[in-house]
This record gives structure tokens, sequence and C-alpha cells, in this order.
């Protein structure tokens, strides 16, 4: 039996290259809406969010570029910790108003008052009854390790790189706490963002969609975790076949089998020249495997991660 991960179920459609969580001078951001999408454009995305915090979008400031938008924005939380910071990110991306999105353009909101995270459900409930789907953000620079978050009903996904934290605090770079849900049963996906605030930030850390280039077709790949995240490395085929995981990628250093409750299984080399790595699933002495996903890694330090396949 053959099990394919999403991503590479249609391997004759171009997979469509996005930015889920971008900022403009709309919120915090340094460059001009216009200027942030022309900017992805010149970088090969196909579609892209501008997910400035608190005020809701819908429309393509750069009307030039044939980029589909995705609406959306960031919906965040008051720190709530009474030493230093603990906080709650999300990233709202939705359909569009005539296929039910609640929100208004340039809708605004305050801030999330929560303490913890029971408190914070309201939230997601709300922002779901309005036919969005959530990203949990940057978990290491909130200063959530995931006993703080693992409660939060309905995220699709969550970060497991954010290029803003970093280049400005080395943190949320190689899918932090991920496992952690992952082996408690939470099917969670993991994207990989920018989070960009100044414009060198930007194009750093995308997604690869398996999908129709149009609104409602990115969204339910999305949300069924067709799709793998890069900040460059290129992921051919990930498939689990009679027991044994297979991953095609192009040239890479690298490549590690992730699973909570087993140690990594790598494959190494001195050069970018991997390009496949077969691992045998029966578990040994540890028992067998829930579920597995690959990371690929370049010489160069880049990056790229499938979302799991699910073996129970």
């Amino acid at each position: 039996m053959t099990i394919r991960q999403g991503a590479f179920t249609c391997k004759d459609r171009k997979m469509l290259k996005g930015a889920l969580h971008c900022h403009t001078t709309r919120s915090d951001g340094r460059g001009e809406p216009g200027d942030v999408i022309r900017l992805h454009a010149q970088n090969g995305y196909d579609f892209m969010a501008l997910t400035d915090h608190r005020v809701y979008n819908y429309e393509n400031f750069a009307p030039e570029i044939p980029m589909t938008i995705v609406p959306g924005m960031e919906f965040d939380n008051t720190f709530f910790h009474d030493h230093g910071f603990r906080c709650f990110h999300t990233v709202c991306i939705g359909p569009s108003r005539a296929d039910g999105n609640g929100y208004e353009q340039d809708q605004r909101f305050e801030s999330g008052t929560a303490v913890d995270q029971e408190g914070y459900q309201p939230y997601l409930d709300d922002i779901h009854a309005h036919r969005n789907l959530t990203i949990y953000c940057h978990p290491e620079w909130s200063s959530t390790p995931a006993r703080y978050f693992e409660k939060l009903r309905g995220n699709f996904a969550m970060e497991i790189w954010n290029s803003g934290c970093v280049i400005e605090n080395n943190m949320d770079k190689d899918a932090a706490y991920w496992d952690e849900l992952l082996g408690q049963g939470i099917r969670i996906f993991g994207v990989a963002t920018d989070d960009g605030h100044a414009m060198s930030q930007h194009c750093r850390g995308w997604v690869m969609v398996n999908a129709e280039n149009n609104l409602n077709a990115i969204l339910a790949a999305l949300e069924a975790g067709n799709f793998y995240s890069s900040t460059g490395p290129v992921i051919r085929d990930f498939y689990v076949e009679d027991g044994t995981a297979h991953i095609e990628c192009e040239p890479c250093a690298r490549i590690c089998l992730s699973s909570d409750c087993h140690p990594t299984r790598m494959l190494e080399a001195e050069d970018d020249s991997l390009t496949h790595f077969e691992v045998g699933l029966d578990g040994g002495w540890v028992g067998g495997y829930r579920y597995v996903r690959f990371t690929v890694y370049k010489k160069d330090g880049s990056r790229a991660w499938t979302n799991p396949i699910w073996l129970d």
C-alpha cells in the first residue's frame, strides 16, 4: 500500500508559491502595500495574504500585478505574564465576502485580553465562525512552549519557520514544538512564513501548495495539508510504501526523518548531493511510528519541511 502526502498527489499541476504572513504600512510594516505585493511578484509568488495587525484586507494594492490575494489579518492578544511576557498571535485567512467571509474590508479589532489558552479559545471560535482558517504564530518568540497552546482548538497550522523571528531573535527557525503536538495526536500542519515587517524580511519563507490558482482552491488545499514549506529547497515527493518512507528532493546535504517518540533518522553528505532517502518504519525496539515527516537541508542553511503522513 502507498500513502502519498497530499502535496504530491497531483504531479502534473504547477505548485503555487505563497506567503501567508506579511505586514505593510497598514499596521507596523515598513513597506507600502503595493510595494510589498510587487516584491513578492518579483520573487515568483503566486498568492499572498496581507496580514496586518488587527485590520482585515481583501484588496490587491498593486492591481497591475496578477497576484491572488488571500483575505486576512493577524489577530493578537496582550501580554499575559507578570515577568517578561507571553502572548498569543494568530494569522487569520479566509474566503471572499461572497463565499461567506464574515469580515469587512478595513475592519479593525481590539487586541485580545486572555490570560491563558482557555481564555483565548473564544477568540479563535469567533474567527472560525466568521469562516476564517487560523495559524498559530511564532511560538518561541511568543514565549509559549507547547504546554501553553496545545489545547487551542481549530488551528489548521502553526508556524514552523518565521523569518522575522529568525533574523531578529534567532527563534522559530526549525519546527519548534511541532512534534510535541503531533505526538499527542493533534493533526496540525506546519507553515513557513516571513512575518515580514522590514522589506528585507520578506520572501524568505513560503509554502508550496498543490492547487489551482484561485482563492477557494488554495484555501481548501491549505486546510487539507496539500503543501510543503520551504526557505529554498524543492521537495519533489514524499510517500510511505510497504512500511518504508520515501522522500525525493533537489540536491541537498542532509535529510532527516522526524516523529515523536523516535530518534531522528538522518542521511548526510559533505555537499549538496542527496536527492533521495528511504527509511524503514518498523520502529525496532522503540515500537512503530504513528506519523512521519521529513526535513531537508542544503549546505547554505536553507531548509524545507514536508507535512506529516499519519500511519494510524
